[in-house]
C-alpha cells in the first residue's frame, strides 16, 4: 500500500467518527499529524471529494458529509424515508402554479393535455441539508383547493391521506444517471456537472386514478441505490 493510500484510509477512519458538517483540521496541521506532505494529503482528499465523503469549500476548508443515504427501490415518501433514518425532513417551496398538464406529463398521468395540474418545485432537505430537487405534478381535479402553503415543509402523501382519504397503491419509477446543470447545482449547493440520479415516478390510488407524476434530481454524492435480491430456493433433490 502506498503512502497516499494509507493517508486516504486514515482519513476514512477519521470520517467514521465525525458528524456531517464537521470540519477537518487545517491542511498544514493535518499533514503534520499524519506525517505526510501537503501534496499527498491533497491527493487523498481529492479522492474523498470525488467519492462524496467530504466537501471542499473554497476559503473555508474540508467538511465531512456523513454516510450516503441509501435509496431503496420500495415505494415510500421522502418524509417517511428521512424519519426512518432519524433525520429531520424538510421541504422548501421554490415554485408553484396551476397550469395545463401538457402532452408529455399528460401521457404519464393518462389525462388530456388540456387538463390542469398543480405543479410545484420543492427543495427536499435532510437535517437542513439539500439532497434533492423535486417537481411534483398533481391532477388539479384531485385536490382543487391545493395551495402552495400546503406543500411547504410537509408530506404530500400525508396531505393526500388526511384531506382526501387517498392512499397511493401503486407506483412505477425509473432511475437514470445524470449531471447537475447550473440551476440545479445552485439549488442543491453542489458543483456544476456533479453526478446525480434522475427519478421519475407515476403513482395511482387503489381505484386506478392518477395521483402524481414526480421528477426528482438526487445528489449523487449524498445518495446510493439499494436493492434486496431474493435467492431462489434450491430443490432438496438437487442438494442430495
Amino acid at each position: 500500500m502506498t503512502k497516499y493510500h494509507r493517508v486516504r484510509d486514515q482519513l476514512l477512519d477519521r470520517l467514521d467518527e465525525m458528524r456531517a458538517g464537521e470540519q477537518f483540521p487545517p491542511e498544514r496541521d493535518l499533514a503534520q499529524e499524519l506525517g505526510v506532505s501537503r501534496m499527498t494529503l491533497r491527493r487523498a482528499i481529492d479522492e474523498l471529494v470525488t467519492r462524496g465523503a467530504v466537501r471542499r469549500r473554497r476559503g473555508s476548508g474540508v467538511f465531512a458529509l456523513g454516510p450516503k443515504l441509501d435509496q431503496s427501490l420500495m415505494a415510500s415518501s421522502f418524509t417517511e424515508d428521512m424519519r426512518s433514518r432519524g433525520l429531520r425532513p424538510g421541504a422548501r417551496l421554490l415554485a408553484f402554479e396551476v397550469a395545463p398538464v401538457g402532452a408529455r406529463i399528460g401521457r404519464y398521468l393518462g389525462i388530456p393535455e388540456s387538463d390542469g395540474v398543480a405543479r410545484s418545485t420543492r427543495l427536499r432537505l435532510a437535517d437542513d441539508e439539500p439532497v434533492a430537487l423535486e417537481e411534483l405534478n398533481v391532477p388539479h381535479r384531485l385536490i382543487p383547493d391545493l395551495r402552495a402553503a400546503d406543500l411547504e415543509d410537509s408530506s404530500f402523501y400525508e396531505l393526500l391521506r388526511k384531506r382526501c382519504g387517498i392512499v397511493v397503491a401503486r407506483s412505477v419509477q425509473t432511475i437514470e444517471p445524470t449531471f447537475l446543470n447550473a440551476r440545479e447545482a445552485r439549488d442543491l449547493d453542489a458543483p456544476v456537472h456533479s453526478p446525480a440520479f434522475l427519478f421519475e415516478r407515476t403513482s395511482w390510488s387503489a381505484d386506478g386514478a392518477p395521483v402524481e407524476f414526480v421528477c426528482s434530481i438526487y445528489r449523487g454524492d449524498r445518495y446510493k441505490i439499494r436493492t434486496e435480491l431474493a435467492v431462489p430456493a434450491i430443490p432438496a433433490e438437487e442438494l442430495a
